[in-house]
């Protein structure tokens, strides 16, 4: 009996208890999508690390081969074709070679000659193919995709991160202070969401010109909306909850309840915001890039690159394309079902 009281009454041991960014990295390591896909997600962030800082893709500029030199593996062919077609024109091609009484510049081509030594330019010999490909003025495409990713990757984090803080701004001071500062920014939200996007985006770019800096700003400008929506209608729902309260109670300023209580409270929210406009504003740089209006031309990326695929499609060379394509959509993919995943483990719903 003794035993039995002994064992009922002993203390249970005490379990800790863990965040909601725990429990979220415990059901994300046992998505096995959602965990393949931040690896990869993970190592096109390190590509674009490098390449930023100039570890790789630094002479994506230099033209090391000809013009439109083909894929390794498809050289072999090329290189055959082309020289049975020189072979077959070279045998059908007859000429007569004038005399030099008939010549009418003869005298003048011989002085030229007699000086052609002096003005001897070395020949650059250039590679006729590259593991993936020569564009038009002979860049490699590999090292122009590596450099491409690093631009749009910099154009969605730091434009979806700016989008965050001007939205969760704005609407934390709209759902918190309410009343006419909620009314004004409600109404602000209603004009700027009336006018379609894309003719938005594309009236700022055209107002505030090319470069990497001047799209990142255009995007975030035209892209807050949601994230406002989002967060004022949570600082709504936690404004008047007991912790909040408490805090006013000891005399916490608004803006210390604001930021410090409640804005942690919508972190993930927040980090699942940032992962959806990233994407978005990843595929927006491509586009105003493919239409001439994102980066410099003294910069590449996956827009300007696909910019110069319809001249090289209708001769043939399909390889920049095929590169972007599958770059572009690997990231993307990657981008949406990491996405999905972190919804998932960080609602606190589930269990």
């Amino acid at each position: 009996m003794t035993t039995l009281q002994n064992t009922a009454g002993a203390t249970p041991a005490a379990v800790p208890s863990r965040s909601l960014w725990a429990l979220g990295w415990q059901r994300l390591k046992r998505d096995r999508i959602g965990f393949a896909c931040l690896w990869i997600v993970s190592g096109f962030m390190l590509l674009a690390l490098c390449s930023w800082v100039g570890l790789i893709g630094r002479g994506w500029n230099a033209e090391v081969a000809v013009s439109y030199a083909p894929p390794a593996f498809l050289y072999q062919q090329t290189h055959e074709s082309s020289q049975a077609s020189v072979a077959k024109k070279a045998e059908t091609i007859t000429g007569v070679a004038l005399r030099p009484e008939e010549d009418p510049i003869w005298a003048e081509t011989q002085a030229a000659m007699k000086n052609r030594d002096k003005y001897v330019v070395p020949e650059v010999k250039k590679a006729e193919s590259l593991t993936f490909g020569a564009d038009i003025r002979g860049r490699d495409i590999l090292d122009k995709v590596v450099k491409g990713t690093s631009t749009s990757l910099f154009v969605g984090f730091f434009g979806a991160l700016l989008s965050v803080v001007i939205g969760a701004s704005l609407g934390a001071c709209a759902g918190f202070l309410g009343r006419k500062i909620d009314d004004f920014l409600m109404w602000f939200y209603n004009v700027f969401t009336a006018m379609p996007d894309m003719l938005l985006l594309l009236a700022f770019a055209a107002v505030a010109g090319r470069g990497l800096g001047t799209v990142i700003l255009v995007l975030s400008l035209t892209s807050w909306p949601g994230t406002f929506r989002l967060v004022r209608a949570e600082f709504i729902k936690l404004r008047s909850r007991e912790f909040v309260q408490a805090a006013d109670a000891i005399g916490a300023s608004s803006a210390r309840r604001m930021f410090v209580h409640i804005l942690p409270n919508v972190s993930h929210l927040l980090l699942v915001q940032f992962s959806l406009l990233m994407v978005g504003l990843i595929k927006y740089e491509v586009i105003l890039s493919f239409l001439g209006f994102g980066v410099d031309v003294r910069q590449v990326s996956w827009g300007s690159m696909l910019s110069e695929v319809p001249e090289e499609l209708m001769q043939g060379y399909w390889w920049q394309l095929a590169m972007v394509v599958v770059f572009m959509s690997l990231l993307v993919t990657a981008f949406s079902m990491l996405t999905d995943s972190l919804r998932d483990a960080l609602d606190p719903k589930v269990k």
